[in-house]
């Protein structure tokens, strides 16, 4: 772990939350082309020194990156596909009417994979051998997940949802069955690595523009994985499954701010013991590939390493469940002594006691404070900004948040009052930038600001409602909604806060 990392949280800084796909372009969804170099460029000029992001993995079931089919891959709908043409592999990008305001996977799902295709058949005719042993080290190097993760796309492409499903050969790992799988499917498998190796230069060329500019990048761990994944197809005996491979208890939360039934997520659940016995390998081979990719990492639902719901997995809502430990502390700290120092923000929203806090404070995480939901309680509230802690990550709203603007526009009287008196008379006539003010004037290290708020924008241009499954993470913004003056208007709060980028 380098210097860089380990004081990411220990300097006043602030940044911007904003998921890649939600970027301008012309091919349906952000991608890591031209558009995001622009992007870090606006947040050098807007003075901040953090680009935060959601997971960049596959989407799944509703197009959430929470629910992907691989905590390794990055989303193939993230290529750039211009820079597949300047390498010679596509001949062109067609032009196509895609809506520029919100992602439709739909449409844009099937359009670019196809393009993609292409590109690896004028890769298999076109390119060098210089670019094909490239090709080849990428998947040496990577052959800890890639091998898998591309066998399993292309059984997913054979027989479909759920992998517990298929051919009992293919489901259980019979090694003959897979290694006839990989010579009838070579070309298939291939794909899919080929797809990887392109994300993975695009990001890393990226992340090196990002931070030659000064920006560092956070990324997003969520807790469990989906069912229907290559790491619990490839792991299903450090998950809590039964004999035909489906879970018997899945992951969710009780009754909270966001849903008075809790949420059901349906993810499986870790077999705690089992992971314990070979040491978490699993978890640590995971968080090296994600500090390979980012500069720090806000680590979902902090709360179930101390405890977590479960869920049996016939129940359709998440109320009849039970708290169950998680592995604690000698969990972080086999992390520690394998990695050392983690870069890692603690995602505490939700039903926290004290034991969850205990926890985070003696691995020394930085926790999560969200300004929208402070204002209901007393002065002792957590939320409120003369309560942070210097070590602490602070929000005016998170993904699962509506905008400030839509916040404050649904908020009743009572509760506007809370806010007025708080923030001043005259918060609600720019709510967002009082709320962000709020948080930049904070003793808090480390504050993000949705891009959203930043542009003032209303609930229509929400990310994504817990609980609902449709329309949500698909929100996009263009070029012209930002314009000179909320670039201009953050820089001087930085700079006046003293949270203008310094050197890490």
């Amino acid at each position: 772990m380098t210097s860089a990392k380990r004081s990411l949280f220990d300097v006043r800084s602030s940044g911007v939350l904003l998921h890649p796909t939600s970027l301008p372009g012309p091919h349906g969804s952000g991608d890591l082309g031209d558009t995001a170099h622009h992007f870090v460029d606006w947040l050098v000029s807007a003075g901040q020194s953090l680009w935060q992001m959601l997971p960049l993995n596959p989407v799944g079931p509703g197009n959430s990156p929470y629910q992907s089919v691989s905590t390794y891959a990055g989303n193939p709908l993230l290529v750039d596909l211009p820079s597949l043409v300047e390498r010679g592999w596509l001949s062109s990008v067609p032009d196509a009417d895609f809506e520029r305001k919100r992602t439709d996977y739909a449409r844009t799902a099937p359009w670019r994979m196809a393009l993609l295709r292409k590109a690896w058949q004028g890769f298999g005719e076109r390119a060098g051998d210089g670019e094909r042993e490239l090709l080849r080290d990428f998947c040496r190097r990577q052959s800890h997940w890639l091998g898998d993760y591309a066998l399993f796309m292309a059984l997913d492409q054979r027989y479909g949802t759920p992998w517990s499903r298929w051919p009992a050969q293919f489901a259980w790992r019979d090694d003959a069955a897979l290694a006839r799988l990989e010579e009838d499917a070579a070309e298939e498998i291939g794909f899919w690595c080929f797809v990887q190796w392109q994300f993975m230069q695009q990001w890393q060329r990226l992340r090196s523009h990002a931070h030659a500019r000064g920006v560092r990048i956070v990324g997003d761990a969520p807790i469990f994985v989906a069912h229907h994944s290559a790491e619990v197809w490839a792991n299903s005996a450090q998950y809590l499954l039964d004999a035909q491979g489906e879970p018997t208890v899945v992951a969710g939360v009780p009754p909270d701010y966001f849903s008075a039934t809790g949420q059901r997520w349906g993810n499986p659940l870790y077999d705690w013991t089992a992971m314990h016995s070979d040491g978490y390998a699993w978890w640590k081979r995971r968080l090296a590939h994600l500090f390979e990719c980012f500069d720090a990492i806000r680590l979902d639902h902090f709360r179930g390493f101390e405890g977590y719901w479960e869920v049996p997995a016939h129940e359709e809502h998440a109320v009849n469940g039970q708290w169950r430990p998680g592995p604690g502390r000698a969990f972080f700290d086999s992390l520690h002594a394998a990695s050392g120092p983690l870069p890692l923000i603690a995602e505490d929203l939700g039903v926290i006691t004290p034991p969850v806090t205990e926890l985070r404070l003696a691995c020394g995480f930085p926790g999560m404070r969200v300004l929208q939901f402070a204002f209901a309680d007393t002065p002792a509230n957590p939320y409120l900004p003369h309560n942070y802690a210097q070590r602490t990550v602070a929000y005016t709203g998170t993904h699962d948040n509506d905008t400030t603007l839509g916040w404050w526009q649904r908020l009743g009287a009572h509760e506007r009052e809370a806010v007025r008196r708080y923030l001043g008379p005259d918060a609600d006539r720019e709510i967002h930038w009082a709320m962000m003010r709020a948080l930049s004037q904070s003793v808090a290290n480390t504050v993000v600001y949705p891009l959203q708020d930043v542009l003032g924008l209303d609930g229509t241009h929400r990310m994504n409602v817990p609980g609902r499954a449709q329309d949500c993470w698909e929100w996009r913004f263009e070029w012209n909604d930002i314009g000179d003056a909320p670039a201009a208007q953050l820089a001087a709060m930085t700079h006046a806060h003293g949270r203008s980028p310094q050197p890490f």
